[in-house]
């Protein structure tokens, strides 16, 4: 996907949308000086070039239960090209995986996890983490304290 050029206006409006997603079109006519037709005209201009690839809540994930994140690094036996599609395709399928980035470095994966607690976790290295194909090692760290977490930090829209 080529890059996108963005003037300052739909820079402001991403921000607003950044801090609140479900704010009307008049709301933000109040921070970016546009009127609330000429802000919707730029939004779905955004969603057609990709820019705004979607809407979705942030669930506070603790008031499910799911008290427990881990950070786990995997090494694969090989990186033929059929293993690595094998392996994402079984990884994107997971459900307890949040994330999962091909890395560059010793490991060939980085995956975050969500669990319940420690039981929960020890479930999901045995029926899911485990069985991924071609694994050959899994190194997991839990995280202690989330400090922070973005989809997009709002330093990327001032350039």
């Amino acid at each position: 996907m080529a890059e996108v050029s963005l003037d300052a206006l739909d820079k402001a409006i991403l921000a607003a949308l950044l801090i609140d997603g479900r704010q009307s079109q008049v709301d933000l006519a109040e921070r970016v000086p546009l009127s609330p037709t000429a802000i919707a005209r730029r939004i779905r201009a955004l969603e057609q070039a990709g820019v705004i690839d979607g809407y979705q809540a942030r669930i506070n994930r603790k008031a499910l239960g799911l008290t427990m994140m881990a950070i786990v690094q995997i090494s694969l036996e090989s990186q033929n090209e059929e293993l690595l599609a094998a392996f994402e395709k079984a990884a994107a399928a997971a459900p307890s995986i949040l994330s999962c980035y091909m890395m560059s470095g010793q490991d060939d994966y980085l995956i975050t996890v969500l669990a319940r607690d420690l039981a929960d976790f020890e479930r999901i290295h045995k029926e899911q983490l485990s069985r991924l194909p071609g694994v050959s090692r899994l190194h997991s760290s839990f995280v202690l304290r989330e400090v922070a977490s973005r989809s997009l930090p709002a330093s990327s829209l001032l350039k």
